[in-house]
């Protein structure tokens, strides 16, 4: 173990691990160290972009390219909130290592410095990893900044949420509606007549619109009856 020991200055982040391993498995992952690091550097954390296109963005689920953008809002302002979240892991994670290392620097028992280094090997784990958390998220934020101006084609209402829903849920609903069959479970047939036949009705009565000029128009409407009333 003494010529392992050595070598732990080379091996950098896997270092900890030759600590626990006899010395012919610990020079095997020394000499894979360029492929260890590379594997760790390059793995995927959160979706690709096809991943993004194809399975979140999905022509079911948001069948219109106001159901999209608006997906991907929801999508983009998730992974920041985790980013910012993350950015307080990374924060407290750097306060540790320093009062862990003032620590060190005090102490002269072999035994707890052993300990505290331990502790300190983790935390610098720990670190890396938080660190390519926070990148892997960024690139993602940055991509679903991409799909959304490459989606928002000025034919939408980007503004307010509400607007397209009628149209990219009344689609939804339909399709599913047009899939029911006599085997389909009657609670199931439930969740999707229900809300059908109401969204339709309201259409109809004007209540919800779906179209930016109607949802306008009704607005609109809705304002000059109040006036009326006062």
């Amino acid at each position: 173990m003494e010529e392992t020991n050595k070598s732990l200055s080379v091996v950098g982040d896997i270092s900890p691990i030759l600590n626990i391993l006899d010395s012919t498995e610990a020079q095997q992952l020394v000499n894979m160290r360029d492929e260890l690091i590379e594997a760790w550097n390059k793995k995927q954390i959160f979706r690709t972009e096809t991943e993004m296109l194809s399975s979140v963005l999905n022509d079911f689920n948001h069948p219109t390219n106001a159901s999209k953008y608006w997906q991907c809002i929801r999508e983009q302002t998730s992974m920041l909130d985790s980013l910012i979240y993350l950015s307080f892991d990374i924060r407290k994670n750097a306060l540790k290592i320093e009062k862990l290392s003032r620590k060190l620097a005090k102490t002269t028992d072999d035994l707890e410095q052993m300990g505290i280094q331990i502790k300190l090997d983790q935390l610098s784990y720990e670190k890396a990893s938080y660190e390519q958390v926070a990148k892997d998220r960024i690139r993602e934020i940055k991509l679903w900044s991409k799909i959304k101006d490459q989606i928002n084609d000025g034919t939408f209402d980007d503004q307010d949420v509400n607007t397209h829903q009628i149209e990219a849920l009344h689609r939804i609903l339909l399709v599913r509606a047009n899939r029911v069959t006599e085997n389909t479970d009657f609670n199931e047939v439930n969740n999707i007549i229900g809300p059908l036949l109401t969204m339709e009705r309201l259409k109809e009565e004007g209540v919800i619109s779906s179209t930016p000029e109607e949802h306008l128009l009704r607005q609109s409407k809705e304002q000059q009856l109040l006036q009326n009333k006062k």
